[in-house]
Formats: C-alpha cells, sequence, structure tokens
C-alpha cells in the first residue's frame, strides 16, 4: 500500500489549495492508498530558524510529527500558492525547521553534496498562481519550481518530482476551479 503524506503550505482553510489537497486525498484513498495531510499553517512552531545552522533549536512537538509523517511517507504531495515568485513565509519556515542536517540530508566531511536521506520517496508539486504560466516561464525562469523542486526536493533525494500549476486563478470561474480540482482527484486516483 503506497503511503502518500499531502502538505498543505496555504494558511488559509478555507483557500482553494484546502480543496485541491481533499480532492488529492480523496482520489488516493479511492486508489488504495494510505493518506495523511499535513497543513502548515495549523501546526504550533516558530518559523523562524532563530541561529540559522551555528545552533539546532528544539523542535516542537508539531514538528517532531510532522518529521515522522515525512519519513513514513513514500510520496510527498506539496500543495502551496505562488506569492510573489516563491511560496508562502509559514511554508518557507517550515522548510528552515525540518529540513535539516541529520533529518533530510547529511553533510559529507570533503564531499560536495550531501547525503540524501530522503532517496526513494517520490514527489509531486501542485502549485496555484496569479501569475501566467507563460510570463513566470519566459520572464521569471520559473523561480519556485527551481528552487522548491531541485533546491530542497531533490537535493534532498525526493525524485521524480512531477510539477502541476494552476494558473491564473485570480477571476478563474467555478467552472474552471471545478475542472481543476476533478483533475487534481484524477493525480491522486493515479497515485502520482
Amino acid at each position: 500500500m503506497k503511503k502518500i503524506l499531502i502538505i498543505n503550505g496555504h494558511p488559509d482553510a478555507e483557500s482553494f489549495n484546502f480543496a485541491l489537497s481533499k480532492a488529492y486525498a480523496i482520489g488516493a484513498k479511492e486508489a488504495g492508498a494510505e493518506v495523511k495531510v499535513l497543513n502548515i499553517g495549523a501546526l504550533n512552531f516558530n518559523p523562524n530558524l532563530q541561529y540559522g545552522y551555528r545552533k539546532r533549536m528544539d523542535l516542537e512537538p508539531d514538528l517532531v510529527s510532522a518529521i515522522e509523517d515525512i519519513h513514513w511517507a513514500d510520496h510527498l504531495v506539496w500543495v502551496f500558492p505562488v506569492w510573489w515568485s516563491g511560496y508562502p513565509a509559514i511554508m518557507k519556515g517550515f522548510i528552515d525547521r525540518t529540513f535539516l542536517p541529520g533529518i533530510t540530508y547529511e553533510n559529507v566531511a570533503g564531499k560536495p553534496l550531501p547525503k540524501k536521506l530522503l532517496k526513494g520517496k517520490t514527489g509531486h508539486m501542485i502549485i496555484t498562481s496569479d501569475t501566467p504560466a507563460w510570463y513566470d516561464y519566459l520572464y521569471m525562469k520559473r523561480p519556485t519550481i527551481n528552487q522548491f523542486k531541485k533546491g530542497v526536493l531533490q537535493f534532498c533525494g525526493v525524485g521524480p518530482v512531477k510539477v502541476t500549476r494552476f494558473s491564473v486563478v485570480k477571476g478563474s470561474s467555478s467552472e474552471q476551479r471545478a475542472k481543476w480540482v476533478k483533475q487534481v482527484a484524477e493525480h491522486g486516483q493515479k497515485l502520482r
């Protein structure tokens, strides 16, 4: 049985991202997967990596549980909006506090790249945006996708990482949103 962790990076429980997360979870459960959902905005933790990497902060219970879920999962599904060519601050803080040496990667003396502790896991980024995809690709060079897919997930061993992008969300019709929700449910049913 495939174990899937859906991580929602949108802080608002009434957001369209929550509808997408729910649709993926329903589809994956229908396909027989074991599914857990983690809503970052509902966690109790300090998102500030107060000492950088000089000194380790104690992990709050919600972060300890989240790290256990990340290690438990075979497949990580990240659902989040793109804001100012990046992801929400609470999601950045979550990554800063949980994707740490000894947890998701291990530095190796004399080597430029780390040992990837999440190797063997796959990923899927489901992102929403009010920026047209062509603008993000041609003008901005896909900063969110590059940073998160390559700089975080693949750096720690997650791969392959599929990307599904929905834009322009602002002003989209209820019919268009329903199509996007259906598409995400189908991704869940296919366990990808």
